[in-house]
């Protein structure tokens, strides 16, 4: 898993997407690996065996999978089109890239003989601590975890508990179904505890912040308004991606998103402490439920809808509430909304071309871009300045969210589907 999370990010945040890239990292990861080995460690700093720190026995883990796939990428980014003199020409370019990736593995390598041993040992004092407090931890990450997401640093939080940094590895542990239970790594009624929780949000929470979001959207608004919270809403029900209705109320009205981070935490709180178990291999949706079903760690599982038609109602109610007392600026409050029906025909007429240079021009116009990137909701940009950016114009383009990092950073809140589309053609555009 770790090597996936160094080749997929190494990939993922390359400019081009190209597979260079994703050898850099898979490359930068085995050197780095190799020279942390405890073996390794062993020789190189004389211990016995038994001597080792037992962090470096777990330095094959996502976390250290993801910095590399980070470092790897932005080597490629920044190297692949550097050109040698004409004697070492030959490894000029994308040849080059391997190469450095390899001089970073050693530094990150040396970086982390000293710094891995702490962060690992303080992550290993985390992990103990919540777990045992049981149900109480779990709904503590799940805040946590809701609550990062603002800042795009839930990635960091994340593996400590899901995959095996620190032991706890409940994500594998979970699919490993009956191999678990048989090898000793999973337990029945609290091998999922980390995920199941997630469920009742994603598939029934948030869809019910979303018919309040409708609801209280002023009638001139509310065809625009229910086709974009249909969209979101189906996208978290089905699937599990949550970010397109997240970024809807999250920087519109900030106490609705501490409300469902705190919501989220009694979620998993409660899933946790009945030893509802359910789990996923990619998010907390529908699709992931009904094939964890037949997982024998999955258990009472369906009292989890259940729990999810509470949660809709307990949603349903809070949002609206919020919204019509506090006069929250959700979606469709306020101010005039284009229809989606009508954005899409803006879009067939005028075609992407022209939709993307509105995004350009709305972004500061190409000068202002420097790269552009994209995850599976959202444009990564790098601007030089992102307060050139027009956030309304962008939401009226319509962008779910517009997320600034710091001043040559931004992230624009697209939706699912069309941010492919958008990305490579503003790639185009800004090629030429």
């Amino acid at each position: 898993m770790a090597v996936l999370f160094a080749v997929g990010v190494a990939f993922g945040l390359s400019k081009d997407k190209n597979g260079s890239a994703a050898l850099s990292g898979f490359i930068c990861f085995l050197v780095l690996t190799t020279l942390l080995d405890p073996s390794a460690i062993q020789q190189i700093k004389g211990l016995a065996a038994d001597e080792v720190p037992a962090a470096f026995g777990k330095i094959s883990n996502q976390f250290v999978g993801i910095l590399v796939g980070i470092v790897s990428a932005e080597i490629y980014n920044r190297f692949s089109h550097v050109e040698l003199p004409k004697a070492l020409a030959f490894f000029s370019g994308k040849r080059l890239v391997p190469i450095l990736t390899s001089i970073a593995g050693m530094v990150l390598a040396f970086v982390l003989l000293y710094i891995w041993p702490v962060v690992y040992d303080a992550l290993i004092i985390l992990g103990v601590k919540l777990q045992s407090m049981g149900a109480i931890g779990a709904g503590l990450f799940g805040f946590f975890n809701r609550l990062m997401l603002t800042v795009g640093m839930h990635h960091a939080l994340y593996p400590v508990f899901w995959f095996d940094v620190v032991g706890i590895n409940d994500i594998p542990n979970f699919l490993g179904g009956a191999q678990s239970i048989a090898n000793g790594t999973a337990v029945v009624g609290q091998t999922g505890m980390y995920q199941a929780g997630f469920f009742p949000i994603m598939m029934f929470g948030l869809p019910g912040a979303a018919l309040a979001i409708y609801h209280c959207a002023d009638k001139k608004n509310k065809a625009a308004v229910f086709s974009i919270m249909l969209a979101a809403a189906m996208a978290s029900f089905f699937t599990g991606i949550t970010e397109p209705l997240e970024f809807s109320f999250m920087f519109l009205a900030p106490v609705l998103y501490l409300i469902h981070a705190v919501l989220t935490g009694i979620s998993m709180y409660i899933a946790a402490s009945m030893q509802w178990m359910a789990g996923f291999g990619f998010s907390a949706g529908f699709v992931d439920l009904v094939l964890s079903s037949q997982n024998p760690l999955a258990v009472k599982w369906y009292m989890l809808i259940l729990q999810g038609l509470v949660f809709f109602a307990i949603y349903y109610s809070v949002f609206r509430f919020a919204i019509i007392k506090f006069d929250l600026k959700t979606p469709g409050r306020g101010e005039l909304m284009e229809s989606s029906d009508e954005k899409e025909a803006t879009i067939g007429s005028e075609g992407l071309v022209a939709l993307t240079q509105d995004y350009i021009e709305a972004l500061g116009g190409a000068e202002n871009i420097t790269e552009v990137d994209n995850c599976i909701t959202r444009l990564r940009l790098s601007v030089k300045d992102s307060s050139a950016a027009d956030v309304e114009r962008l939401k009226q383009l319509g962008a779910a969210g517009v997320v600034p990092v710091g001043k040559h950073g931004l992230q624009v809140i697209i939706g699912l589907g069309k941010v492919d589309r958008v990305a490579e053609q503003m790639k185009v555009a800004l090629a030429q």
